[in-house]
């Protein structure tokens, strides 16, 4: 990662637009914390990224330590342990069966590299693509800025290859040189595509320091929470990296798009971006340190832009945890669809399938039940808060007359619910997936929620918890995805809930398209 001054520089020239927010499940005032934890994490697994195990990026940060102390103690623009980190990835890449170019460029009098990886299939016209730079500062081997990032990503496209995942989009990685001098080789690739090749990049994933060895845990701010925000479609990534960091109970905070790394050149072209960061030679704080466990007063990384900053400087529980979210990310943003199968059962929401509202007769929503209805779509200030249907003409909506104000029918004074019709499911292994939004003002809080539960005769489970939090948050449709083997045999119901629960806030939620499929 770059210097500050660098970054306050190359900050000037980004024009963002504020979208859509990417909230986080939290427990809800139904399930107790153990049971929503459970969920949130079955809700994870069920996206099918595989586990990223730790001792393999360790491995990838063992050879560029080796490299650097073998090349003059560095891995830097310029110098031969730079070329010989690239060759070593690219080696890995090739093995497995990806399509590898050397992109070469020139830069304060030396010729620089960027080493692009691309998996074969996918739609070529929608690519979702991840990276990190590769190089070191000249004073040191650079291996948790940024060997920890260039590991994990290695480590996630090698996953790709053991897996043979084959989703809807195409999957690029791409390692970048020269990003300590400024943002070089990232820019000199979006530079040089073109507007066509630019436009086809649906999404790009950054990953710079993610081992800090007194780490935080930062998303990049896609939805504008608490910033300026990231070009359309960064909220969904944002989002989906902290659904990750949800089902494991760590917290994540918003970092600014402020320039410092190489999705610089992604943004300033309108390409969604996103990304975490575990800290630099920023200061730790009290508030963070109890937040996240370290040491208060000290730098997330004491070793930043130094010589010591070597393979004995990386905390591994960050570094594993990021490896694996960035697995989810890739896995759940890569468009795989609706699972292969057969088709056990539909709802577009467009005819009526015995949807029942108030099941229980326990509701407290005063104003914007759930109904089944063609929402009007509705927004405060830029910020989007109901949507018209996923698809067709109807959805499950909290209120679907949009009113003489975005206030006018949203979901006010506690909680409302629906429930589906009885569904009789096959033996075998099923799979449930469905669009959902959740939209609030920054008068929301954690109390406020969208839920949806599968309740069989062994009981229920959450496949989706998210809940609100103090910040304006852009609706968005997204699909979710879970494994609902569990209820092989039984008759179940899809039980749907959403809670203003936090006095006066501004919330609207919608559910569409649900499908359950047989493997």
């Amino acid at each position: 990662m770059r210097s500050r001054v660098l970054a306050t520089a190359g900050a000037v020239t980004l024009t963002l637009a504020t979208l859509f927010s990417g909230g986080a499940a939290a427990t809800t005032s139904a399930p107790s914390t153990s049971s929503a934890q459970s969920a949130q994490a079955a809700s994870a697994k069920a996206a099918a990224a595989p586990d990223i195990p730790l001792a393999n990026v360790k491995a990838h940060l063992t050879q560029f330590q080796t490299i650097a102390t073998n090349n003059g103690g560095n891995r830097a623009h310029g110098r031969p342990g730079y070329r010989a980190s690239l060759d070593y990835v690219k080696a890995k890449l090739d093995a497995a069966g990806y399509t590898t170019t050397i992109q070469s460029f020139t830069s304060s009098g030396a010729t620089g590299y960027n080493l692009i990886a691309d998996w074969p299939g996918g739609d070529p016209n929608q690519v979702l693509m991840s990276g990190s730079h590769l190089d070191s500062v000249s004073a040191g081997p650079g291996i948790n800025d940024n060997g920890s990032g260039s590991a994990a990503v290695l480590e996630v496209a090698l996953a790709v290859a053991r897996e043979n995942f084959q989703p809807t989009k195409h999957l690029r990685f791409g390692w970048w040189g020269a990003e300590e001098l400024g943002l070089i080789g990232s820019n000199y690739y979006t530079n040089n595509l073109g507007a066509t090749e630019r436009a086809k990049i649906k999404g790009y994933v950054n990953y710079d320091m993610v081992g800090s060895p007194n780490p935080g845990y930062f998303a990049y701010d896609g939805d504008g929470s608490s910033g300026s925000g990231g070009p359309a479609g960064s909220a969904e990534i944002e989002n989906t990296l902290r659904a990750y960091f949800t089902s494991i109970n760590v917290p994540v905070r918003d970092t600014a798009f402020d320039g410092r790394s190489d999705y610089g050149g992604f943004i300033r072209y309108g390409i969604a971006a996103g990304g975490m960061f575990t800290g630099a030679e920023g200061i730790k704080s009290s508030a963070q340190a109890q937040l996240w466990g370290g040491t208060a007063g000290q730098a997330f990384d004491r070793c930043y832009h130094r010589s010591c900053d070597t393979s004995a400087n990386i905390n591994d529980t960050a570094l594993d945890r990021h490896g694996d979210a960035l697995a989810y990310a890739v896995w759940n943003l890569a468009g795989t669809g609706q699972p292969p199968g057969e088709t056990v059962y539909t709802d577009d929401l467009e005819t009526d399938k015995a949807w029942t509202a108030n099941p229980s007769s326990s509701d407290t929503a005063t104003a914007g039940r759930f109904e089944r209805g063609a929402a009007q779509a509705t927004s405060s200030s830029g910020t989007s808060l109901q949507l018209a249907a996923a698809g067709g003409s109807n959805s499950l909506v909290t209120g679907a007359s949009a009113g003489t104000a975005a206030g006018t029918n949203d979901l006010d004074g506690g909680a409302s619910s629906v429930q589906s019709g009885a569904i009789t499911l096959p033996t075998g292994t099923l799979n449930l997936s469905f669009s959902w939004y959740l939209g609030h003002l920054n008068n929301a809080s954690s109390a406020d929620y969208v839920r949806v539960r599968v309740v069989g005769s062994s009981g229920s489970s959450t496949v989706l918890n998210t809940t609100g939090a103090a910040s304006n948050r852009s609706a968005s449709w997204q699909t979710a995805t879970a494994d609902i083997s569990a209820y092989a045999g039984q008759t179940v119901r899809i039980l749907v809930d959403a809670a203003d629960a936090s006095g006066a806030s501004l919330v609207e939620a919608g559910i569409d398209n649900i499908k359950i499929t047989k493997s």
